[in-house]
């Protein structure tokens, strides 16, 4: 485990095709470690958005955050994954999941069962990025990349997360993610060594506390919904957290209820000190890679001030 994650940022699933290589240059240039690009139903290909991202940048690492398993076949997968390995060596993560089941299902393509036809989708992408042959297919020679780069599983049930101990290189927990999640994370996922835990969390960095947490407090609505319980179930403020989420009759109006402390035990959001000192707290956890998800109304913009943790 380390004590100082690498630190990343996500790259906004709505930002404006216009801005997506000056947003990956500027978090280039103010020195952020990686780049997660996000693939959700009916905004932008995550591969797409890798090749884009790596193809304009030199050093910063580029993690695909994530791509649902039944979206594409396992083949074309790996032929996509082992060509960014090939023009960009050593530079990208592939996260895979199981995509939010309303829209894999709206998009006609949600497995009879799931977890297993992660895990063997996972395994067959690996064979076939290792030259191995799958089904009695295989890359050609010239198509396999020198080394296989590092598949991750962006799961949160118990059963996938131990599944991703198994088959994975690493896990990808969505936000919020506190240190008491990561410790239930890691009791689910029993790596069998080293294991990279990629965390993503709300970010707003100002010299005002309040501030910060006021920005924050938005990203936060969702967070009440029947899907994220696993985030929040470990903290001693769950019950109550349930609580105030019955009471609200909107997502807004539950974002606006939270307590200032809740916001902070649940987003990057504070001064410089501060949340510098959150993340090491997940990186004390376990977590190895700790990824901003902008708040705000401009991203871009957000990059600046996120960059003073570093």
């Amino acid at each position: 485990m380390t004590s100082r994650p690498r630190i990343g940022v996500v790259l906004p699933r709505d930002l404006p095709p216009s801005q997506i290589v000056p947003y990956a240059k500027t978090a280039e240039r103010l020195g952020f470690d990686e780049l997660w690009v996000v693939e959700d139903l009916g905004f932008r290909g995550g591969l797409v958005q890798a090749a884009a991202v790596l193809g304009a940048t030199e050093r910063l690492r580029v993690g695909v955050g994530i791509l649902p398993a039944a979206v594409r076949n396992p083949v074309f997968a790996a032929m996509e994954i082992a060509t960014l390995e090939q023009l960009h060596p050593g530079r990208t993560d592939v996260g895979i999941g199981h995509g939010m089941p309303g829209w894999m299902r709206q998009a006609g393509c949600w497995p009879d069962r799931p977890l297993t036809f992660l895990t063997e989708y996972v395994t067959t992408i690996r064979d076939l990025l290792s030259g191995a042959e799958s089904g009695g297919l295989r890359l050609e020679p010239s198509a396999v990349p020198d080394v296989v780069p590092p598949l991750l599983l962006g799961v949160r049930g118990p059963r996938s997360l131990a599944a991703s101990g198994r088959v994975a290189d690493g896990t990808v927990l969505a936000e919020p993610v506190a240190p008491e999640y990561v410790a239930a994370a890691l009791d689910a996922i029993a790596p069998r060594g080293e294991h990279h835990l990629v965390a993503y969390n709300i970010g707003a960095v100002d010299d005002d506390e309040q501030a910060a947490l006021r920005t924050a407090r938005p990203g936060l609505a969702w967070i009440g919904e029947p899907d994220w319980a696993p985030h929040v179930t470990p903290l001693d403020i769950a019950d109550e957290f349930a609580a105030l989420r019955a009471a609200s009759a909107t997502r807004e109006e539950f974002a606006e209820r939270l307590p200032g402390d809740w916001v902070a035990r649940l987003a990057l959001a504070g001064t410089p000190a501060q949340v510098r000192e959150r993340i090491d707290a997940l990186g004390r956890a376990g977590v190895t890679s700790s990824v901003f998800v902008p708040a705000g109304p401009d991203p871009l913009a957000a990059l600046t001030g996120l960059a003073r943790v570093l």
